[in-house]
């Protein structure tokens, strides 16, 4: 148990160097002391003199407390500054950054109160948990930011990015990262304590469709014909159990969303190639990468089985994006996603992915979660001329966030159009979307489009977190995985050590021993 225990700390690199600093006076005599030690010193001190914190904590635990609890007024306060900052919106550009970033601001504050009451209460959440949603929270300013850049009003939405908090929360991570080195998770029979008997039984059963709260069906014979509607009367029941969507064979031409606080959703289908969910929204049509997700999920614990997520909008409009997750404890178990560019956000939080196609051409799978791709086939499309595939696009943009893209038993393939003309175009398996991004690839099966570099930059001749990055390959096979010709980058790894590896594994990256069984979703613990 104690070596398992400690295969859930994802490489924190730079927690070796905080933690001998910290340790070196057990009694130190005030606040700057301790803000000293954190990767931004100066917001730290400066925020701490302008609360009610003015006193020194005794222990590492108190002064944990007392930053996320810095970070989490500074959120509020950000929070305000964006809600009025909508009065502003000139055009719709602004009003579609302006939009997620309220969204994204809800989560951060959501995802700090968590942490904070977690902490405090000593039981209601491990180190673990408080690293992944102080994750989420850092990830989501990042996305605010990107979706401005995007539609080209960074300077629109700069008025309401200069509170300090980014810096608040990283702080929190890198103090909240010494303490995964004494992490300490209790099981009861494989399960976690908030998952009822009655529960399992009924994520286990195979008779989903006579156990479903609401059936939707696009000829009138369910309760609904829109699954939107169907979420939204999920909303309004407020109930604490799982609730179940079945959804009938059938095109659904529709955006959907699954809000903070509709948690429990299960959206079931009559199979991948017969439930289908699409829209086109895209970059090029207006939207931020974010917002142009067919499907968009943020209530806790979701599933989806046996479901097509679509994004139509086609390669010559860019960014558009079928399916974006940022629901802690999500399953995708036998679903399909098909795009062209950035077809699947894996957002944040902890998710996993069993036996489900993702068809896409440059950044198809990126995000900043903690992710594990199990027994899935990855199908590389054609591109537009001039274009090069890259499968990964891993967003971890601090070195204390818990986050990577693991694929694992996997297959790498072709998708029909691309067969013909493969020798065409290159294919990479990821690129370095921000400074710390992380991505394993272990026992896969890589087809010859794979480019004997494996890797790519950025772009073209930069050397950006070529040295930061943690992009590593574990007994892949087939043509395309020999590790001969692989990039040279400081920052990739050819993984030898089964220990090395199976940090990237369901059982440490996404902690899946604690909440996978319940899905009644079969899954690989270790390698």
């Amino acid at each position: 148990m104690a070596k398992e225990i400690r295969l859930l700390v994802i490489f924190i690199s730079f927690s070796s160097i905080f933690y001998p600093a910290l340790s070196k006076r057990s009694s130190p005599s005030n606040i700057t002391w301790w803000c000293s030690k954190t990767p931004h010193p100066e917001p730290c001190k400066y925020f701490f003199s302008h609360s009610h914190h003015h006193f020194a904590p005794k222990h590492r635990s108190e002064f944990r407390k007392m930053v996320v609890q810095v970070a989490m007024e500074r959120s509020l306060n950000a929070q305000r500054q964006v809600r009025q900052f909508g009065t502003n919106c000139e055009n719709k550009h602004q009003k579609a950054a302006w939009s997620d970033c309220l969204k994204l601001y809800a989560n951060t504050v959501l995802q700090l109160n968590r942490t904070l009451q977690g902490l405090k209460s000593n039981k209601r959440c491990t180190d673990f948990d408080a690293q992944t949603w102080l994750s989420t929270a850092l990830t989501n300013i990042q996305t605010c930011q990107s979706g401005s850049t995007e539609l080209n009003v960074s300077d629109f939405i700069t008025p309401i990015m200069s509170s300090n908090l980014s810096q608040l929360i990283s702080n929190s991570l890198a103090v909240n990262g010494v303490f995964l080195k004494h992490q300490n998770v209790s099981y009861t029979g494989g399960f976690p304590s908030w998952l009822s008997r009655n529960e399992r039984r009924l994520l286990q059963s195979s008779s989903l469709q006579a156990k479903a709260n609401l059936v939707v069906a696009k000829d009138g014979s369910g309760n609904y014909r829109s699954i939107q509607a169907a979420i939204n009367e999920a909303a309004r029941r407020r109930r604490s159990g799982r609730f179940i969507i079945y959804v009938k064979r059938g095109v659904y031409r529709e955006n959907i969303e699954v809000g903070l606080n509709n948690n429990n959703i299960m959206l079931v289908g009559e199979g991948l190639r017969y439930t289908i969910i699409t829209s086109s929204r895209s970059v090029g049509g207006g939207s931020t990468t974010y917002n142009s997700a067919t499907a968009g999920i943020d209530g806790l614990h979701f599933i989806a089985r046996d479901i097509t997520f679509s994004n139509t909008a086609g390669p010559l409009k860019g960014q558009a994006v079928a399916l974006r997750s940022a629901s802690d404890f999500s399953v995708f178990y036998r679903c399909s996603f098909h795009g062209y560019q950035d077809t699947l956000m894996v957002h944040s939080q902890r998710q996993f992915y069993k036996e489900c196609y993702i068809y896409g051409t440059i950044d198809f799978i990126f995000g900043n979660a903690a992710v594990v791709f199990q027994n899935c086939i990855i199908l590389v499309r054609r591109p537009l001329k001039g274009q090069a595939n890259v499968i990964t696009a891993q967003g971890r943009n601090d070195p204390y966030q818990n986050t990577a893209i693991s694929i694992h038993n996997s297959r790498i393939l072709p998708a029909p159009d691309l067969k013909p003309v493969v020798r065409s175009f290159n294919t990479y398996l990821g690129r370095p979307w921000q400074q710390y991004s992380r991505t394993v690839i272990m026992k896969t099966y890589l087809d010859s489009l794979v480019s004997p570099l494996g890797w790519s930059p950025w772009s073209r001749g930069s050397s950006f977190a070529l040295d930061t990055l943690f992009y590593g390959e574990y007994k892949n096979f087939g043509p395309g995985s020999s590790t001969r010709r692989r990039v040279k980058w400081r920052g990739f790894h050819v993984i030898r050590s089964p220990t090395v590896a199976s940090r990237f594994t369901v059982g440490s990256l996404i902690a899946g021993r604690t909440w996978l069984p319940a899905t009644g979703v079969p899954f690989t613990l270790g390698l």
